[in-house]
């Protein structure tokens, strides 16, 4: 069985188990914030809008509560979102293959292969591209944050145990590859260019694989920190 194929089943059997999961109705005791959060994220995979309003109304509270519970509308979506996206970066971490560069470029292209693959994350993003890529990609974004976060400390693990030389600082890095892995994968949204990951898998191995020049960390840092 292909890769992407086995990619595809395992994400279809973790979207039906959470199905499961969230479809449970609220119990009979006082509503929970992971209440909300289940009744959002059944939602969310069923192709439907997340409403506040509706929520409120189906756990028998009012919108304030659920408002003060999640934040906002756009939170609530993005922990939604990377509940299933952890599930795939921790796969992803566990069955990639490779050393140094090499393991971190497979480890992108698993994940790149399992969002394309999730009809719910597709389907969201077709249907309000703008507003889905806020969600996913901007500064704001606490996907982006988190997925940031845990390249990094792969990047870390990686250094430590020698595999790995970055040019540049690891959380610089991290980001720079992560930028990548949105760029390719929602290339279709933000230009227009059908996703190519393959591209994308040997940039990353590149960026990875690239050493540091003499003098060009201290020139990096001088100039990151014109930026702050």
């Amino acid at each position: 069985m292909a890769d992407s194929t086995i990619k595809k089943t395992l994400l279809s059997q973790e979207l039906a188990r959470l199905r499961k999961d969230f479809s449970d109705a609220p119990g009979k005791g006082r509503a929970t914030p992971l209440d909300a959060f289940n009744v959002a994220a059944r939602d969310w995979i069923d192709g439907k809008r997340i409403d506040v309003g509706r929520i409120a109304d189906e756990l028998g509270v009012g919108r304030a509560t659920v408002f003060r519970w999640v934040g906002s509308r756009e939170q609530l979506i993005g922990e939604v979102i990377w509940s299933l996206c952890i599930v795939l970066w921790r796969d992803s971490v566990k069955h990639a293959k490779g050393t140094g560069a090499d393991y971190v470029a497979d480890l992108s292209h698993r994940v790149m292969d399992g969002i394309l693959a999730a009809d719910p994350l597709r389907r969201f993003l077709e249907q309000d591209p703008e507003f889905a890529l806020r969600i996913l990609t901007s500064k704001s974004s606490i996907v982006q944050a988190r997925i940031v976060e845990e390249t990094a400390k792969v990047l870390r693990e990686l250094e430590a145990a020698g595999h790995i030389k970055p040019a540049v600082d690891v959380d610089s890095l991290a980001y720079l590859l992560v930028r990548v892995v949105e760029s390719f994968t929602y290339s279709d949204q933000i230009t227009g260019r059908q996703p190519n990951i393959e591209i994308a898998r040997e940039a990353i191995r590149i960026l990875v694989a690239a050493e540091p020049r003499s003098g060009a960390e201290k020139k990096i840092q001088a100039l990151d920190g014109n930026f702050t």
